[in-house]
């Protein structure tokens, strides 16, 4: 028995009727006051004309140069994808496949399957892979990276800009427009779809009573009844249905020890070397951040100091503090300790600024006898910092925090 008229929070899992909102207007949580859903428009031929034009600029992005540097009539011109292949020529295969996965792949990965899926709704039909498609669209949304990719862009701009001249090239502008479409492609929700796929199957016309007992998938939203057996899977998408994420709370402290080892030689590590006519000199993040607030950039350095020092250091305290609360089963302050989770899920993905202006730059600063960068290995710890971090929010089960407080009458899954 399942139930495609009721939704589980995801931050305290109490269970909602659901309900139709009018475009931007957003459906919260009545005991958490989490976002549940937002209601957008759901005309699949509307969705697959925008996901369209977003992977048309997201192919132009790759193609096209983003900036080009001319010191002395010695130009160097810097893609995306060649600044990846450089960081992997230059003993960094690591920090590489990370970059081109964050940027590349997974993007592509979510657009190409939205617009497979919105294309075939907008025919009246569900496509043939029609859950894994779906399942792609969810695991690539909380990986890509793009916004941050275009921040990145504009700080090695800026940077360039007291080494040589800079000309804006094509692909900057793309990479803008991209980020801009992007933001609304992220606003079709997998979940929605998944709705608007069922819409295309007769579904019975009295919904059965709600379960005592109830599963919500953490996948594809579906609330099913609990039977009791060792394993369920949900009957929509066939992921396994937890009443909790399995082994939450060990999974997220050792992940959190992990990178707090790392997060050390991350900070205290070259994260770049310049090979120059002057000899060697090596740059720390630190290094980084005093090199633009000497240059006269403050708000840059400020920037870079608050994504790459600040953010992974308060988002390591965060996620200890909520494992530790959640483990003594503490009822202090859970709206507040939920308000703190969103925020380091939010923030995760920022700390990722840093690694992508050194691939763009070991990319564009490459003149054989004047200077040359390559990365070095703090770049290696730190990427692992902040994927660990990431890894250790998505560990961690957001219903823990409110399993301890009694309920005022709700049902939860």
């Amino acid at each position: 028995m399942h139930r495609y008229d009721l939704i589980s929070c995801h931050d305290c899992g109490v269970l909602h009727s659901r309900r139709p909102v009018r475009p931007r207007e957003k459906a919260r949580c009545v005991r958490c006051r989490s976002v549940m859903y937002r209601g957008i428009h759901s005309d699949a031929s509307r969705m697959a004309a925008i996901t369209l034009a977003a992977l048309i600029v997201f192919v132009i992005a790759q193609c096209f140069p983003i900036v080009e540097l001319d010191v002395n009539g010695n130009a160097s011109r810097a893609t995306l994808l060649g600044s990846i292949i450089v960081l992997w020529q230059g003993h960094m295969p690591l920090v590489a496949a990370a970059v081109f996965m964050f940027t590349v792949l997974l993007p592509a990965v979510e657009l190409l399957s939205l617009l497979h899926v919105t294309l075939a709704l907008a025919g009246g039909h569900k496509p043939k892979s029609f859950n894994l498609l779906l399942y792609a669209i969810h695991l690539a949304r909380r990986w890509g990276m793009t916004e941050v990719l275009m921040i990145g862009i504009l700080i090695t701009i800026v940077k360039m800009t007291s080494l040589a001249t800079v000309v804006l090239e094509p692909g900057l502008f793309a990479f803008a427009a991209l980020t801009l479409m992007l933001a609304i492609v992220v606003s079709f929700d997998p979940k929605m779809l998944w709705n608007l796929g069922d819409a295309l199957t007769p579904q019975p016309d009295v919904p059965p009573p709600v379960p005592q007992a109830a599963l919500s998938c953490h996948v594809c939203g579906l609330v099913s009844a609990d039977n009791g057996a060792r394993r369920q899977d949900c009957p929509r998408c066939h992921a396994r249905l937890h009443h909790r994420h399995p082994d939450s709370l060990g999974r997220t402290w050792a992940l959190l020890v992990a990178a707090a080892i790392l997060y050390i030689p991350a900070n205290l590590l070259p994260v770049m070397y310049t090979h120059s006519l002057f000899g060697l000199e090596d740059d720390t993040i630190i290094s980084g951040v005093l090199y633009f607030w000497d240059s006269g950039s403050p708000a840059l350095a400020a920037i870079i100091f608050i994504a790459s020092i600040v953010v992974p250091l308060l988002k390591l305290a965060a996620l200890s503090l909520l494992a530790w609360t959640a483990q003594r089963r503490s009822r202090w302050r859970p709206l507040q300790r939920t308000v703190l989770y969103r925020m380091v899920e939010f923030v995760g993905r920022w700390s990722m600024l840093d690694i992508f202006v050194i691939t763009l730059t070991v990319a564009l600063v490459r003149f054989q006898t004047l200077a040359t960068i390559t990365a070095g290995p703090g770049a290696l710890a730190f990427c692992a910092v902040v994927v660990l971090t990431m890894l250790a929010s998505m560990q961690f089960d957001p219903r823990l925090i409110w399993d301890p407080v009694p309920p005022n009458g709700e049902k939860h899954a």
